[in-house]
């Protein structure tokens, strides 16, 4: 009897120490899961910031053209050649504008109906258009990709006015 109750202590040790071993193989496996999570989570966020810095160099290096027309037109400005400024600004506008297209800026489409998701309406005028109908834009509007930047500020066409000839 007391050789079954040993054998019974020797066995509880027995599987005490293998839990033991097995839950300190557990623990390193999770540390090291742990630091490699730590490391790519490291790593992922030097590649965005890496990606980020890349994306600003690319753009900054297209409009550098842009600026270097500028300064053309205002060494034009200071000749009092007024033809070669006229023309210097138009160049430097149609420059930014084929950059900053390349790069996904669309314009707002402004013609037709009103849309409170792409327009922002700053007057409401009675007119001969249809009531809620764009009349006039104020500001052009812009959108990259699906995202607007900026809504176009526009006027409105209000409901014709009641005449009063009665």
């Amino acid at each position: 009897m007391a050789e079954d109750v040993e054998n019974t202590e020797v066995e509880e040790v027995d599987e005490r120490e293998s839990l033991q071993r097995e839950r300190d193989e557990l623990v390193d496996t999770l540390q090291r899961v742990q630091a490699e999570f730590e490391n790519y989570r490291k790593r992922a966020a030097r590649d965005q910031e890496s990606l980020v810095a890349r994306a600003h160099e690319r753009l900054v290096k297209e409009l550098l053209p842009v600026l270097d027309d500028l300064e053309r037109a205002l060494e034009a400005a200071e000749a009092h050649e007024e033809a070669k400024l006229e023309e210097g600004v138009a160049l430097v506008a149609r420059s930014l504008a084929a950059v900053l297209r390349k790069e996904g800026l669309q314009e707002v489409p402004s013609e037709g109906k009103f849309d409170p998701h792409v327009h922002e309406a700053l007057l409401s005028q009675p007119s001969e258009a249809e009531a809620g109908s764009v009349i006039e834009v104020l500001q052009k509007g812009y959108r990259l990709g699906d995202r607007v930047l900026r809504p176009a500020r526009v006027v409105v066409a209000a409901p014709k006015a009641p005449s009063q000839d009665a």
